[in-house]
């Protein structure tokens, strides 16, 4: 599928809203990273889905295996390399999609592209795709040694103010995160996630002095779901 193929007349109401607020967004919004994107970068696209879900509007998300050699644990929307053989940065969302949650492309609807953002830490240049699931399905962590998880988050759950923080990272960085699913959201993810919460409408007042150190904010969101497993 092509960016010609894009199709925001079917979004539902509830994303109206934040489909405007992207029309016209620059990449300095989305990302942290001022760097202008190379030409020659690896290229890379994630697939932003929103679903009605069981809790109202949700957003689908993986935890990487901690055993990977790059980004290991870290929480991230599906997505990777765009291959020589994709038709483009659609094409290469909804086949990685595919290939790590087990979801049905047929059943998803891309509404538009974000600005390409430029990752130095990693060296690609990755298109975000925004999208519906029209057709949700069951889905899970398809490969268990790429992926732990796989979830859906209500947005309700990101945009409370209790699961809201920013985490110190050794580097220096200091940035958004949610705490929640179980999940320390952070770096590139959590700062999108944050974006699109702004975009949306959906963004609730939240404690931005609150600064937690990043391992220790990780062991607590681990700890919560440890306790969530037991209950």
């Amino acid at each position: 599928m092509s960016a010609a193929q894009l199709r925001p007349e079917r979004a539902p109401d509830w994303l109206h809203e934040l489909l405007e607020g992207v029309r016209d967004v620059d990449a300095a919004m989305l990302s942290r990273h001022r760097v202008r994107p190379p030409a020659d970068g690896r290229r890379a696209a994630v697939l932003m889905l929103f679903g009605d879900g069981p809790d109202g509007p949700d957003v689908l998300l993986m935890e990487r295996a901690a055993t990977l050699r790059n980004h290991a644990g870290q929480v991230a929307f599906p997505g990777g390399g765009i291959d020589p053989a994709d038709a483009g940065p659609v094409a290469a969302a909804l086949r990685e999609a595919e290939e790590e949650t087990g979801l049905d492309p047929s059943g998803v609807v891309p509404l538009t592209l974000l600005p390409d953002l430029f990752i130095p830490p990693s060296g690609f240049v990755v298109t975000p795709v925004l999208a519906h699931w029209e057709r949700p399905v069951a889905v899970r962590a398809v490969d268990v040694g790429e992926t732990a998880r796989v979830v859906r988050v209500p947005i309700t759950a990101l945009a409370d103010p209790a699961n809201r923080l920013q985490v110190n990272h050794p580097s220096g960085y200091i940035g958004p995160a949610f705490s929640v699913a179980g999940l320390l959201v952070w770096g590139f993810t959590g700062g999108l996630l944050s974006a699109l919460l702004h975009l949306g409408g959906w963004e609730r007042p939240w404690d931005r002095s609150r600064v937690d150190d990043l391992g220790e904010a990780w062991s607590a969101a681990r700890a919560g779901r440890q306790e969530v497993a037991g209950s």
